[in-house]
């Protein structure tokens, strides 16, 4: 059901305004727990609280529905950010290597092309500047410029492979790096509507909440049902 209440309520998360977006101050595993709790308390409750103008369709009957949408979006995210440390984890694995490949190959076309001064300055280019996005377009040029002038490489005994390689880690790491970066930002899709899934099921529960502790401020049984657990 919860893929069902999420998609029955995306349009509304969608037009959740900006400014009232909060990510969880809970842990939304168990938030979604107390949410649940908090339909089951609030039923024998009804006449009360609707008494003193409590929506019940929009947020006690809404309140399933809203959780639903929180708990599949929550999952959405999971899975985006386990996707996103995972490529982290490999880019960190693979380029060192990568970084490696780069400063050989550079070695390689400084030799190879040492007794021509134009090509020379084109490795010089290539050289220039550092971090991993310049890598990536470094194996990139490098491949362009070896297969562009291959007599001097060939002269070298130099591994022509070796430019097709070169040519193949950089679109890989490129994609590669993409995702990996996911990992370190926070305003990915996915996380941007957990936050509203979240911040429109705490609406909901708010309200019951703050109505079922007016109504109940004199009975401490019923009062503890209106409470956070979690935050006691």
């Amino acid at each position: 059901m919860s893929k069902e209440n999420y998609d029955t309520k995306l349009t509304v998360l969608e037009a959740v305004s900006q400014n009232d977006v909060k990510p969880p101050s809970t842990p939304v595993d168990i938030y979604l727990q107390e949410s649940e709790d908090l339909f089951i308390w609030v039923q024998e409750d009804k006449a009360l609280l609707i008494g003193k103008g409590l929506d019940w369709n929009n947020n006690v009957l809404d309140l399933p529905i809203r959780a639903g949408a929180c708990r599949h979006a929550q999952s959405l995210w999971m899975s985006e950010r386990y996707s996103q440390e995972e490529a982290a984890k490999i880019w960190k694995e693979k380029s060192p290597k990568a970084y490696e490949l780069r400063n050989d190959l550079l070695a390689d076309l400084r030799f190879a092309y040492r007794k021509r001064p134009d090509l020379t300055a084109r490795v010089r280019t290539i050289a220039d500047g550092t971090g991993d996005a310049d890598m990536i377009q470094d194996l990139s040029d490098i491949s362009a410029l070896g297969k562009a002038n291959p007599d001097e490489l060939l002269v070298t005994k130099f591994d022509m492979n070796l430019l097709n390689k070169a040519a193949q880690q950089a679109d890989a790491l490129a994609q590669l790096r993409a995702k990996a970066n996911g990992a370190t930002l926070d305003n990915s899709k996915a996380k941007d509507i957990r936050d509203r899934a979240f911040t429109h099921l705490k609406e909901a529960v708010d309200e019951i909440r703050d109505t079922g502790k007016y109504v109940f401020r004199k009975d401490p049984e019923r009062y503890k049902g209106y409470i956070s657990r979690y935050k006691k």
